[in-house]
């Protein structure tokens, strides 16, 4: 069993068990697992700190030691904050292709570590020199995460049809000196919860983190430096960086505080989560957790040995394969019931609907798998339904409880407010939750994620400055990046004193974001948009760690306007009856479209226009049981236009209240109180100045 006396008097070691993958503690010492079927023999390295280049090995070789596919072993009388790595001594010789699968001599990671440890001089790729490896590789760590106080923590648990999305960077939201957290604190977990009280105020309902697992800070060009996170190394241990607290179990339990304090303030916690591909790159890339244990079942190879990249970033996870489907699982489990997050959106979610080949497959088990599992049945799951490598299953998804990022939402919302010809009848489909996409498989109409912006891409406000993308600063001769933006700087490239074009491009930034929030289908905002945040036409920030990435809480007036209508438009997403007897019933306005009729108006009543060159439309929406109406008219037109408003059905008071109107300076874009403004009849005239939104509402 063991492979010598020295061992024999500092360990006691006995067979143990792969039951629980990973390392667990359990009677009195810990029992370690890892999947690696083409090693004849594999080496647990046991480190006395992080530094230290002379681990103690236990050498396993017998089959005592290994179940089919799995090595295993329990060693009596260490625990908690043990240091350890995983090496492959040996391979099978009998096996076919055993040198294909392995790699003999690379210190690994634990796939299932809680906790990954990085020496001061980590580097990504490993040395020649053994004992410089050793001291400088990243390692795994032993964690008991049952020493933590949850308290009570009631899940949020809001129904998608209450839920505002929030999608934001855990570093950049506070990293910025105008956070006004303390200094150790910016860019943390506990930073972020001291910002809480302005999510809260702002009215969104989850908040969506940016990759939160562990990832390589390093896996960027030579200067830079990973900042998205989309670059995982652990799919169960949190990014040591966004911790203030960097003890063994700080990163852990300060995400957990996180969770909590979100929670007890009525927020839920999304994960961004990459299970597409991970941060070791193609034949290239470095070494250093999957590759080791068997890299012909965690990627798509090719018989040539070339990795399939249908991620963009050099690999990709091979989420047809069992080990892999399972440790998708076990990782989405831990999150939820150690971690207690409460939904993951899935980073190019079409990849895990590839065969080993890279063939695309029709209902795939994967995500079947993660649709079905009722240990995740009360998490939110989200998909970005497309790949890097051309499969795009909008709408096409396999499982039903999955919720879809609608690009197609974004981009005609885009072209259409931009002024394009040819797009009225896609934008009129998009603010109805693109029924054209999800009606033939009769699915709710929170199907549909609905944003304008998001990480990847231009902001809101340089979606109304730039034409063109701006990405000198990532060291790619701005080749990175998408192309397709369907943005337009109205005239002047970038950033402008002229006053005018700023109160054009605030009214189409607020245009957009009232579209995102009042649309049917669940709405997502990017970090920042509130107050008009700028990448200075930046559109793959991926690498700007920087100021030109972090939330910037110096407001001038314009970006105080446009936070002050954001927190008004999104209140305006939920009506309050004035009839309903119980004086407290709430309903969404998604929830209003989708029970009523729709009746469609252009500058006149009950005469719209579905030509090519239609750039406006206006609806009024009725919900009979509660006698709400909302009377919504886009002018895209970049003219005023004179409308006639149509009457409220039979039965309904004869006027119009105003609400909303884009093209308005506050409080009089989005009004809280309309009952208190001028009323309008039936008939009225009412301009509605070039490339704005207005809305008004009539009740019993």
């Amino acid at each position: 069993m063991l492979q010598d006396k020295k061992q024999l008097q500092k360990y006691v070691i006995s067979a143990g068990h792969c039951r629980t993958l990973g390392s667990s503690i359990e009677n009195d010492g810990v029992n370690f697992a890892v999947w690696c079927p083409a090693a004849s023999a594999i080496e647990l390295l046991l480190f006395k700190s992080l530094e230290d280049d002379n681990p103690d090995v236990i050498t396993l070789e017998s089959q005592i030691f290994k179940s089919v596919y799995y090595w295993h072993v329990h060693v009596k009388g260490i625990g908690a904050g043990q240091i350890y790595a995983f090496r492959v001594k040996e391979a099978i010789r009998a096996y076919k292709s055993a040198q294909t699968h392995v790699e003999v001599g690379k210190v690994l990671l634990d796939p299932y570590a809680r906790r990954v440890l990085f020496p001061k001089d980590y580097q990504r790729f490993q040395r020649a020199d053994e004992k410089t490896n050793l001291r400088c590789c990243a390692k795994s760590v032993v964690i008991d995460m049952h020493d933590y106080d949850w308290g009570l923590d009631p899940a949020p648990r809001h129904p998608l049809n209450k839920t505002v999305i929030y999608e934001m960077h855990v570093k950049g939201f506070t990293a910025h000196p105008s956070s006004q957290v303390a200094e150790d604190l910016r860019g943390t977990y506990k930073g972020l919860i001291e910002k809480i009280p302005y999510l809260v105020e702002l009215g969104v309902t989850a908040v969506e983190l940016l990759p939160v697992f562990q990832f390589d800070e390093q896996d960027a060009l030579p200067g830079k430096k990973n900042y998205w996170g989309y670059s995982p190394m652990a799919f169960f241990a949190p990014h040591e960086s966004y911790s203030s607290d960097k003890s063994i179990m700080g990163p852990i339990n300060e995400f957990r505080d996180l969770v909590k304090a979100l929670h007890k303030n009525g927020l839920e916690v999304i994960l961004d989560v990459v299970y597409n591909h991970t941060s070791e790159g193609d034949q290239n890339g470095p070494t250093y957790c999957f590759k080791g244990y068997d890299k012909q079942n965690y990627y798509i190879i090719d018989k040539n040995g070339n990795y399939g990249n249908y991620s963009g970033c050099g690999n990709t996870f091979n989420g047809t394969k069992s080990v892999v489907r399972n440790l998708i699982l076990d990782s989405l489990i831990f999150w939820v019931e150690e971690m207690h997050v409460d939904g993951f959106r899935f980073d190019l979610a079409s990849i895990l609907a590839r065969d080993d080949t890279g063939m695309p497959i029709a209902n795939s088990p994967t995500l079947l798998d993660i649709d079905t599992n009722f240990r995740l049945a009360d998490t939110k799951i989200i998909a970005e339904p497309w790949d890097a490598g051309g499969l795009y299953q909008l709408g096409y998804i396999a499982g039903s409880k999955w919720r879809e990022w609608n690009g197609q939402f974004r981009d005609d919302v885009r072209s259409f407010m931009r002024g394009d010809t040819g797009t009225i009848k896609r934008f009129v489909e998009r603010i109805l939750g693109s029924p054209d996409i999800y009606n033939e498989r009769e699915v709710d109409p929170q199907k549909s994620i609905n944003f304008i912006t998001c990480h990847d891409g231009f902001t809101l406000w340089d979606l109304v400055c730039y034409a063109y993308k701006h990405n000198d600063a990532n060291g790619e001769n701005n080749r990175d990046g998408s192309d397709s933006n369907w943005s337009a700087n109205y005239g002047i490239e970038g950033e402008t004193d002229d006053e005018s074009l700023n109160k054009l491009r605030l009214r189409q930034a607020k245009n957009m974001l009232a579209l995102t929030v009042l649309s049917m289908g669940t709405p997502m905002i990017l970090m920042g948009d509130e107050i008009l945040r700028t990448q200075k036409g930046n559109n793959n920030a991926y690498c700007q760690d920087n100021e030109l990435s972090w939330m910037n809480w110096e407001l001038n007036d314009r970006q105080k306007e446009m936070l002050s209508f954001t927190k008004a438009i999104i209140k305006r997403r939920t009506f309050r009856s004035r009839t309903d007897n119980r004086n407290q019933r709430t309903r969404m306005l998604d929830s209003v479209l989708r029970s009523t009729k729709l009746q469609w108006h252009g500058v006149l009543p009950f005469q719209p226009d579905w030509s090519d060159n239609s750039h406006s439309i206006g609806v009024m929406v009725y919900w009979g049981t509660y006698s709400i109406y909302a009377y919504i008219f886009v002018n895209a037109f970049w003219q005023d236009l004179d409308i006639e408003l149509p009457p409220p059905p039979k039965g309904i008071r004869k006027c119009w209240y105003p609400l909303v109107d884009t093209s308005k300076e506050p409080p009089h874009d989005a009004i809280v109180s309309s009952f208190n403004y001028k009323r309008y009849m039936a008939g009225d005239k009412v301009k509605v100045q070039a490339r704005s939104i207005i809305m008004m509402v009539s009740s019993a």
